[in-house]
This record gives structure tokens, C-alpha cells and sequence, in this order.
């Protein structure tokens, strides 16, 4: 999202973004997002189509990944859950960094909240001049706002474009977001961890997640397990077994309800689907008053009144 800045909503097309992949703590390797596609071939699709921005996640992408994508014209934001990581982004030379709390949805790098997290990384990052995105949790004007507030350049959103027409997500899976109350989503470890082992996610919490969070053993994966459905990726139609980390999409069929559906905190506040667009100008608008009239006044008030604002 762009920060908020100019009164006036945008008329301009959204940017594209482009995923490439991660890069895997534990053996230092390099690991696709969809093995359906190499790294190398991602990173070269996304050079050849002048992609405006390239986000990395989970890990290393060094100084000379950075300029490679800066010479075919791309711009890399990296995603981080800690100073420590931010840093050694910023020294990579990225272009922005997204400070991602435990707040998020799907695999969660961050360790810490973004009340904590975000004035952490801004004040870390001062002397590289650096943007910093905040994600996690943030779904309507109201989190974007205190994003700013708490020194964030700008704010990433994830799980409210799940439920929107445009996104590919099944529709039970958007329509379990809608539905989400504000203890809907837990942190764990239990989806995945054959192909990503180690991986932290939030996901929202169903009736096979609460049957079977104590009952699976400690280094039980989804190998070998029963097959609970079909899904398609990248024009590949693969099995989905029990505790995979594959999420429904809409060429998902089988028991769609026992699937892991990744998704953050702020599912709570998601009322309805809703077009992209929709979904951008109202944040927009809701900044806009929020920041015009709530904030203006209560200021104002609290310097003509400061006594109140000890009560």
C-alpha cells in the first residue's frame, strides 16, 4: 500500500508484485514458494517482465540478488520479523522492508507484536533512509492509520484480499474469513512441516485444527498420510494429505473444511467480500477521516483542555 500522504485517493493502477521465493534458514539452500517453478527461473520470468516490486521472505537474499534485480529495473522489498533481520536487509541494499508481527496470517517470521515490533525496526533503520511497511493484522483504516502512527511507512495486507472476487482463495475458505471472530485464528506449527519444518503459521481454527493440535506428534508431517482432496497450482494437480500446508483454492476438491486456510488476526474485522479496489479507497477514506477529523479534533481538545488527557 502506498503511504498515506495526499488527501486525494489515487487515480492511478495499482502496481504489480511479484513473489519470488525464500531462502531456507535451515540448510542455507534455496527454496521455491510453488516447486512447480525453480528459483532461478522465477527470478528471471519476473527480470523479463520488468515486474515494478520483487518480495523476498524467510531469510537471506544478498547484496548481489539486490543488484541483480535493481539492474533489470526492480525494485526488492524484504519482509523481516525482527531489527536484527531488518538490518542486515537494509546493509543489502533493499528498497523497502516489511516488518511482518506475530499478528499475520500464514507463515509468521516475526517473534513480536507490531505495537513493538514497527517503532523498533523504524528506529533501528533511521540512518538508511529506508521505508518500512508494516503487515500483519492490518485490514481497514483503522490499522493503517496506526501503522503511521507507530512510524511505518506504508502497510502490506494479506488475508483481506483473500475475501475479495478477484482472489482465488475457495469459497469456503473466503467465506470462514467473513465469519471469523477475534479469537478465530491461533499460532502453530502443525500444517506443513515436511516441506517447510520449523515454519511457524496462523491459521483460523476449525474443527479438524481443534481435534488434532494435541493429538499430533511432535515429528509427524503430512507424508504419508491419508489424501484428503485434489488441488491445482501453477497447472499442476497435486494430492493434498492430512496436515498439508497446501490452502484451498478454487480448483480444490475433497474435505475443503479440514485443509489448513492461513489467515491473521484482523479476519475479526472483515465483514463481507469485496472488490480489491473497493477494498484500497475504503482504507483510503477511512484513513482520510480518521486522520482529518478524529485525530484533529481530539488534539485539539486535549491542547485546550491538557488536563483531560491525565484522566
Amino acid at each position: 500500500m502506498a503511504p498515506y500522504l495526499h488527501p486525494k485517493l489515487p487515480s492511478s493502477p495499482l502496481l504489480g508484485v511479484g513473489i519470488a521465493g525464500y531462502m531456507d534458514k535451515l540448510t542455507g539452500g534455496i527454496v521455491c514458494i510453488n516447486r512447480a517453478f525453480p528459483h532461478e527461473k522465477t527470478l528471471k520470468d519476473i527480470y523479463a517482465e520488468r515486474v515494478q516490486f520483487l518480495q523476498v521472505y524467510w531469510g537471506d537474499f544478498p547484496r548481489e540478488r539486490v543488484e541483480e534485480a535493481h539492474k533489470a529495473g526492480v525494485k526488492v522489498l524484504h519482509q523481516v520479523g525482527s531489527v536484527e533481520e531488518a538490518r542486515k536487509a537494509a546493509e543489502a541494499g533493499v528498497d523497502a522492508i516489511i516488518a511482518q508481527g506475530t499478528e499475520a496470517g500464514g507463515h509468521v517470521i516475526g517473534q513480536v507484536g507490531l505495537l513493538t515490533l514497527i517503532p523498533s525496526v523504524v528506529d533501528a533503520l533511521k540512518s538508511y533512509n529506508i521505508p518500512v511497511i508494516a503487515a500483519g493484522g492490518i485490514v481497514d483504516g483503522r490499522g493503517y492509520v496506526a501503522a503511521l502512527a507507530l512510524g511505518a511507512q506504508g502497510v502490506c495486507m494479506g488475508t483481506r484480499f483473500l475475501a475479495t472476487p478477484e482472489s482465488y482463495a475457495h469459497p469456503l475458505y473466503k467465506q470462514k474469513i467473513v465469519e471469523a471472530g477475534y479469537d478465530s485464528t491461533e499460532y502453530t506449527h502443525m500444517y506443513g512441516r515436511g516441506r517447510w519444518p520449523g515454519a511457524a503459521h496462523r491459521v483460523l481454527k476449525s474443527p479438524f485444527f481443534e481435534n488434532w493440535k494435541n493429538k499430533i506428534a511432535p515429528d509427524e508431517t503430512e507424508i504419508g498420510q491419508p489424501i484428503i482432496g485434489s488441488t491445482t497450482t501453477f497447472h499442476n494437480k497435486e494430492e493434498v494429505p492430512r496436515f498439508s500446508g497446501k490452502v484451498p483454492n478454487i480448483t480444490t476438491q475433497g474435505d475443503v473444511d479440514s485443509m489448513v486456510m492461513y489467515a491473521g488476526m484482523g479476519s475479526a474485522h472483515i465483514k463481507e467480500v469485496l472488490p480489491a479496489a473497493t477494498v484500497v479507497r475504503s482504507l483510503l477514506e477511512e484513513a482520510q477521516v480518521i486522520i482529518e477529523q478524529r485525530l484533529h479534533g481530539l488534539l485539539e481538545t486535549q491542547l485546550k483542555h491538557p488536563a483531560s488527557t491525565m484522566l
